[in-house]
This record gives structure tokens, C-alpha cells and sequence, in this order.
């Protein structure tokens, strides 16, 4: 098997990413949201068997993207300085960056844009599927695993929630090792760790990262990954559709272009931060999930997994599950004033908790099934 890349499957360029993916582009795997949240909750379906219908934002909700990525650029920037460079300073200059799909392709894009410019070093990037519950593509480690050293794989991901991604891939790691005796390094680096769960990270605040606002348009056109074995055979990558219908859309590589474009301006800041990063004990703390838990509590929510925390974790219940409730830190925090838009929109309630260790925390709705 061969990695997919643009723009033949996606809209990035093959020198920014590798797709270590199938291509189901031919399949009908999206399903109306409240039928899919049904059949994932009863136990009927696992939610990577399907996709979500693609939410498409109206003018008013671009509008709001568009100043919301002018506003965080440099904070967007910065977050990328101080992650490139933690990995740079520990796992030196010979890396390999493997994003988990989707969310950490395009950080992990920009983590090799930064190297790029800013060290001169072009690490090869790609990215690869790992689903909760059902671990990370065999087949994508088994690919990497014959053309590098697996002590220069670094794992990539956007942001942390409860920090079930970072425990997901350490117990497949674990697997892994255990199955073929090769040893990856579980340290995932991530530009926002609001839950404490990594110690890899650009920030521990829970701030808007743009790429969140949307789904594919602005993860070079490319579906969440699947993991359906009706479809899939052994030994294939996890598969995943590229929507060629959005191109008019898109602005995966306009978002990349405006953060990077930054780059030079942070610089200073960011090697001015790194020293004191270096030092600082980053153990996780898994604080997060404190808050999860209360909330599980306070809500009358028996599975944590109903409980998004985070912008970024918010954003995706209101785009693409059965929100229940929104429970924000500040009503009026301009984090998430793309997240009460679309909790408007939906009919959504939002609650105020000043105590949060979150901006804010999507409830997703419980179906009786």
C-alpha cells in the first residue's frame, strides 16, 4: 500500500502530508445525526463505522471564522513555536511527524512549516488513524515501522480533552510492543493541553484553535477516519473520504498560510519561552477529568464519554453529534462565541459553571434506546 496524497486525495500539498489511508471517497457512510447517535448509544454501531453528515457553515459563521483566525494567529503561531521546539530540543532533528487524522494533520503541518523555516529542518509528515476503543492502524505502524527508526516517530494532535486519545495511543503502543517487539515513543505532542494529559504541548490554556470551527474544509478536505470492517479488510489502512465537492470552501491551506505567516513575528517570544518550558515539571496531571467527573454528577450523566471538554471538544459535539447542553466558565468569553453560535442555532441551552477548569464542556444528549 501507498499513502494517498493531494491532490489526488485531499487538498494539501504531497510534500506537507502522506495520508497513510484508504480511500472510500465511493462509499455512502454518512447517516442522519440523531439515527447515528441512536445506533452508536445502544451498542449497535461504533461510531468510526460511519461518518456525520459535513456541516457547512453559513456567511455569518465564515465571517466569525475568518476573524477568529486573524485574531488568534499569533497565538496560534506561538503555540506551534513552543511545540516544534520542545520536540526539536528532545527528540532532536532526525523526526518523523506522524498527526493523528484529523485533527493533528493540520498541526502537524505547521510543526513542519516551523522546522522548516525557522530550524531549517524538513521532517517527513504524515498521518494516520487511531480510533477510541479500537486502538491506532496496524498497518500504518507496520509501514513506518519498515522505513524509520521508531524512536524518531513523534505522534501529533491538535488538543486534549479528557486525554482519551493520549491514553488510546499509549495502550496501542503497548500492544504494538507486545505483538512485534518494536517500540514506539507514546509521548504525544499537541498544540493545546487543557486536560494536563500530555507533556508535549504548546499551551495548558483552553484557547480557540481555529481548525476546530470546522470539519474537512478546513482539514484539507478530508473526513474524519473509519473503521468499518465491512468495508476495510486486514492489513488495509483505516479508510476515510476525501470531499472534492467542498473545494469551493475550503480553506484548509488559507488557515495554514495566515498562521505560519506569523511565524517570524513570534519567534522572539517563543525562544525567549522555551528555556523555562524545558524546565518545568510537564507531568500530566490528568486534572481534567476532576472536572469531568463533577460534571458527570451534576448533570446526571452516567458515561463520561458523554462529556466533551474543551473548546475544541465542544465545537465537535455541536458540529457533528446530538448536543444535549453547553456549560461555559464566562458567558461572554470571546473563545467560544463561535460555540454559542452554534448552540443557538441548534436550540441548545448553555449553562454558566465559573468553576470550570474548561472554557466550556458540550453535553452530549442521551437517547433512550
Amino acid at each position: 500500500m501507498k499513502p494517498l496524497v493531494g491532490p489526488t486525495f485531499g487538498s494539501y500539498s504531497p510534500e506537507e502530508v502522506q495520508w497513510l489511508l484508504t480511500d472510500l471517497s465511493g462509499f455512502a457512510l454518512e447517516a442522519d445525526t440523531a439515527q447515528r447517535e441512536r445506533r452508536i448509544q445502544s451498542g449497535a454501531a461504533h461510531y468510526a463505522e460511519s461518518l456525520p453528515v459535513e456541516f457547512q457553515p453559513d456567511v455569518e459563521y465564515r465571517k466569525l471564522f475568518a476573524e477568529v483566525l486573524h485574531d488568534s494567529a499569533d497565538r496560534l503561531a506561538t503555540a506551534v513555536g513552543r511545540v516544534t521546539e520542545l520536540v526539536l530540543a528532545e527528540r532532536g532533528s532526525r523526526i518523523v511527524l506522524v498527526s493523528l487524522a484529523r485533527a493533528g494533520t493540520p498541526v502537524g503541518i505547521l510543526m513542519r512549516r516551523w522546522a522548516a523555516t525557522q530550524r531549517g529542518v524538513r521532517p517527513p509528515h504524515y498521518a494516520v488513524s487511531i480510533v477510541r476503543g479500537r486502538g491506532i492502524d496496524t498497518a500504518a505502524m507496520d509501514y513506518l515501522a519498515r522505513r524509520y527508526d521508531p524512536a524518531s516517530i513523534v505522534f501529533v494532535d491538535g488538543w486534549t480533552g479528557k486525554g482519551a486519545i493520549s491514553r488510546e495511543l499509549s495502550a496501542a503502543l503497548d500492544g504494538y510492543h507486545a505483538a512485534t517487539g518494536i517500540r514506539f515513543s507514546d509521548d504525544l505532542a499537541v498544540l493545546a493541553d487543557p486536560g494536563h494529559s500530555a507533556r508535549t504541548y504548546g499551551t495548558r490554556e483552553d484557547f480557540l484553535i481555529a481548525s476546530a470551527c470546522l470539519n474537512s474544509t478546513v482539514s484539507g478536505l478530508v473526513s474524519r477516519t473509519v473503521l468499518n470492517r465491512d468495508i476495510l479488510t486486514a492489513g488495509q489502512f483505516h479508510g476515510a473520504k476525501f470531499y472534492r465537492e467542498l473545494a469551493d470552501d475550503d480553506v484548509s491551506n488559507h488557515f495554514l498560510d495566515i498562521v505560519s505567516g506569523r511565524f517570524g513575528a513570534v519567534r522572539a517570544a517563543v525562544d525567549t519561552d522555551l528555556p523555562d518550558l524545558l524546565a518545568a515539571d510537564r507531568t500530566p496531571t490528568w486534572s481534567g477529568l476532576a472536572t469531568v467527573r463533577r460534571l458527570c454528577a451534576a448533570y446526571g450523566v452516567s458515561d463520561p464519554n458523554f462529556v466533551k471538554p474543551g473548546i475544541g471538544e465542544t465545537t465537535r459535539v455541536l458540529l457533528r453529534r446530538l448536543p444535549w447542553r453547553v456549560v461555559v466558565r464566562d458567558l461572554d468569553a470571546p473563545e467560544h462565541r463561535h460555540i454559542r453560535m452554534l448552540a443557538a442555532a441548534r436550540g441548545v441551552p448553555i449553562a454558566v459553571d465559573p468553576e470550570l477548569a474548561y472554557s466550556c464542556v458540550g453535553l452530549i444528549k442521551v437517547i433512550d434506546t
